[in-house]
């Protein structure tokens, strides 16, 4: 899905922007409203939830309505359709005001008193805090297991070494998320993005209850969803700004693959009286021959592509962290 633009922020915009998406949690909607309006409330700090209705096809809508219409602290987003997860976070966090942007799940697993404690931890001189759920109350085999799996493999490939990439409770500083853009089940990866951009990156344990309500939206398919979206991340990270390093680099070891199979071909008809056509060598060597020259007109390709996309509109190749001037402090961010 396509990210809304932002709305303007307001000079009285709250300072915590609480997000949260809802898809068939029409039993848990009225303790999750109470449970966060409480938690927020002993923080002092001006606020906002917005829960975003993520297509849900029980009472969700009018559950969520009538919170809305309750207080004026609550806005709620209704999607058009179920979009997934990310999506509906992806649309949370367009429409958030606050300074701080703070995620969470709808199905009551995640605890809004841990808000304060992802807070406390900003302060520290963090931005971003993520959640660790370290007592996790799930299924051991069906869930904990293959997230612990992944966890390993995203800490793994990212360099950045989290527990628990899948908790949905994170604390964000509005910067980090300026110009952020999710799409397939990537939501997990923003701490990723946030620390390879230069933020300082942390996590906190946090409190994870029994579901009451309603049951699991996610199943074992989703680590394959996760490791696809992986080397995604890997590759835009890495390769985004010169995609003819990995297609073309692909492309000449094709070509070397190809060169050797051809040599092989030759030995066995020189010195072993080998017949070229009793082998699938020359087959073979010019499939690999002719994937190598697809790797590179596909990377010459990918290369305009790159360029068009910056060049249109404006973009550019790098992301400043702060300017200093002196006598000129109104750089200084």
């Amino acid at each position: 899905m396509d990210a809304a633009i932002s709305p303007s922020r307001a000079s009285d915009a709250p300072y915590l922007s609480v997000t949260i998406p809802i898809y068939n949690e029409e039993d848990n909607i009225p303790l999750l409203y109470q449970r966060t309006r409480d938690a927020l409330d002993a923080l002092k700090h001006s606020w906002e939830l917005i829960l975003v209705n993520d297509g849900s096809k029980d009472r969700s809508t009018e559950r969520l309505d009538e919170v809305a219409s309750a207080d004026s602290r609550v806005r709620v987003i209704h999607l058009s359709r179920n979009f997934g997860q990310t999506a509906a976070l992806m649309a949370g966090l367009d429409h958030a005001r606050g300074e701080i942007v703070i995620p969470m799940d709808g199905d009551l697993q995640n605890d809004p008193a841990d808000i304060g404690k992802l807070l406390s931890k900003l302060d520290e001189g963090y931005e971003v805090v993520s959640g660790w759920r370290k007592d996790r109350k799930d299924a051991a085999i069906k869930r904990n297991l293959p997230s612990r799996i992944a966890n390993d493999l995203i800490s793994h490939v990212s360099g950045v070494h989290l527990h628990d990439y899948g908790c949905s409770l994170k604390a964000y500083r509005r910067n980090v998320l300026d110009g952020v853009k999710l799409y397939g089940e990537m939501h997990r990866f923003v701490p990723i993005y946030a620390a390879w951009n230069g933020a300082r990156v942390t996590e906190i344990e946090v409190t994870h209850h029994p579901r009451i309500h309603g049951e699991s939206k996610y199943g074992l398919e989703r680590i394959v969803k996760v490791v696809l979206d992986l080397l995604v991340v890997k590759f835009l990270f890495k390769y985004s700004g010169k995609p003819i390093y990995i297609f073309g680099g692909f492309g000449l070891a094709s070509f070397g693959v190809a060169a050797l199979v051809f040599l092989w071909a030759l030995w066995l008809k020189l010195f072993d009286g080998i017949s070229l056509i009793q082998t699938p060598l020359p087959t073979l060597t010019v499939m690999l021959f002719a994937i190598g020259i697809l790797s590179i007109l596909m990377g010459l390709l990918a290369e305009m592509l790159n360029r068009t996309y910056h060049e249109s509109q404006a973009k550019p190749v790098y992301r400043i962290g702060r300017i200093v001037q002196s006598g000129l402090p109104g750089l200084e961010s």
